[in-house]
C-alpha cells in the first residue's frame, strides 16, 4: 500500500465551467483515486435546485495544465508520512487542454445533494507518472455556487 493523501479545497466560488481538481502524478509515482466528495452550500432551496454535469478526465502525453485556480498541498493521512510528490490544483477556470484527454467517467450532480463517489479497488482511476486527472464541471451553474471538495488519493512508489 502506498501513502494516502487528502486534497481539499474550501469555499470556492464557482460560476463557470471549471476543473474542480487537477492532480498531476510525479514521475515514477502513479496515483490511485479512492474517493471524490463535492458539496455546495449556497443553493439550498427548491427554486435553486439544478443538475450539473461532472466528468473525470485523464490527460496523457502533451496535456497542458489548467490555470486560474489555486495550488493545493496534499495532506498526508499519517502525520509522519513524507510530503506527496503529486501536484494538485483546484478550481482552474482555464481547463486542461492539448495532448490526449480521455473521459473516464461522466455523472450528473444535483447541487442539493452532496456528490460522494467511493471507488472499489477494481474501478479506481489510476494516473501514471506525469499524467493528469481532472474532475471537470462541464458547464456554468445558473448562478455562482460556493463549493467544498476533497479527493482521497494514494501515491504508489
Amino acid at each position: 500500500m502506498g501513502r494516502m493523501y487528502s486534497v481539499p479545497f474550501v469555499a470556492a466560488a464557482v460560476a463557470a465551467a471549471n476543473d474542480l481538481f487537477e492532480l498531476t502524478a510525479a514521475a515514477g509515482k502513479p496515483c490511485v483515486v479512492h474517493s471524490i466528495e463535492i458539496e455546495q452550500y449556497t443553493e439550498v432551496g427548491d427554486a435553486a435546485e439544478e443538475g450539473l454535469s461532472l466528468t473525470l478526465r485523464r490527460g496523457t502525453s502533451g496535456t497542458t495544465s489548467g490555470s486560474g485556480g489555486s495550488s493545493v498541498t496534499p495532506v498526508a493521512q499519517i502525520s509522519s508520512d513524507a510530503a506527496a510528490g503529486l501536484a494538485a490544483e483546484s478550481n482552474n477556470t482555464t481547463l486542461m487542454t492539448g495532448g490526449t484527454i480521455t473521459t473516464l467517467r461522466a455523472w450528473a450532480w444535483n447541487v442539493r445533494i452532496p456528490f460522494n463517489k467511493v471507488f472499489t479497488p477494481d474501478t479506481a482511476p489510476v494516473i501514471a507518472g506525469g499524467e493528469r486527472l481532472v474532475l471537470r464541471l462541464e458547464g456554468a451553474p445558473a448562478d455562482s455556487i460556493t463549493v467544498n471538495g476533497t479527493v482521497m488519493v494514494e501515491e504508489i512508489g
